[in-house]
């Protein structure tokens, strides 16, 4: 990691206040620019050190940039994670307060609900399986605390940006319809994602990594790198099939998953 760890804590307290305000800050990338993975790491774990401190719970993981074409757009070979607080979770069809989030942007996602803690670097594919008590149908809502683009140099933000902000993950709306992971084939698993009654994105389950599944594998291992450990009863957002849709106010959510289910919201 090339930041100290005041660079770190600075990094972290700025992202907090960001959420907090609705002011965004600027790249970290451009205050860093030997920025690298382990450092966004780092300043996301300090940042969710001081959430926790506030009183906030951990209630799972998200898992982000499974797909090909995002991994290409920002020259990467692997996806990236963050942290899901108690807070980020809004009932399905909830309102979401126009005071809430800077730019609310939504994604179709299939959850994994644990019922079994997942770990280690040699986790399978069956192991998921078996850790699971059920998927559902879920949306992840993304925003930015950091600037998409700097306004001085056109310098848009590149992944370290994005890994540090928490991945991007700003809340979650899981579907009623609960399924077992093991009678469903989570690869042809799709969705139509509509807003205001328009289709904006459809997609399959295949998206992720080819397999959702295997999406949680990957997570589970790379946590085991950092001595982290998937609990029982925490919520996995497996990664988007779609690409991201942008939720002005006004912006009414559907996302018709078909046989396994449906998820909602609305931006007021």
């Amino acid at each position: 990691m090339n930041l100290t760890a005041a660079e770190v804590a600075q990094a972290a307290s700025d992202l907090l206040t960001a959420e907090k305000t609705l002011n965004q800050i600027g790249l970290l990338t451009l205050r860093h620019p030997d920025l690298d993975m382990d450092g966004a790491y780092a300043i996301q774990k300090e940042l969710a050190k001081a959430k926790l401190a506030e009183g906030r719970g951990i209630i799972g993981w998200k898992i982000g940039l499974t797909s090909r074409a995002m991994q290409d757009a920002l020259k990467i070979d692997v996806p990236d994670s963050g942290v899901l607080f108690d807070d980020m979770l809004f009932a399905n069809g909830a309102g979401i307060p126009k005071d809430r989030f800077i730019q609310p942007r939504i994604e179709a996602e299939i959850a994994f609900v644990m019922k079994a803690p997942l770990a280690g670097e040699s986790v399978t594919r069956a192991d998921v399986l078996a850790a699971t008590d059920y998927v559902c149908p879920s949306l992840e809502i993304l925003d930015t605390r950091i600037q998409r683009k700097d306004k001085a140099t056109g310098e848009a933000r590149k992944i370290f940006d994005t890994i540090a902000d928490n991945a991007a993950n700003a809340g979650l709306v899981l579907g009623a319809e609960r399924h077992d992971p093991g009678r469903v084939d989570l690869r042809w698993v799709g969705a139509i994602v509509s807003r205001n009654g328009e289709v904006e994105e459809t997609g399959l389950g295949a998206g992720v990594l080819n397999d959702p599944v295997e999406s949680v594998v990957w997570l589970a291992r790379r946590m085991a790198t950092y001595g982290q450990t998937i609990e029982a009863g925490q919520i996995i957002l497996s990664g988007s099939f779609i690409r991201p849709v942008e939720c002005p106010s006004g912006s009414r959510i559907h996302a018709d998953f078909g046989p396994f289910g449906s998820v909602s919201c609305s931006f007021a």
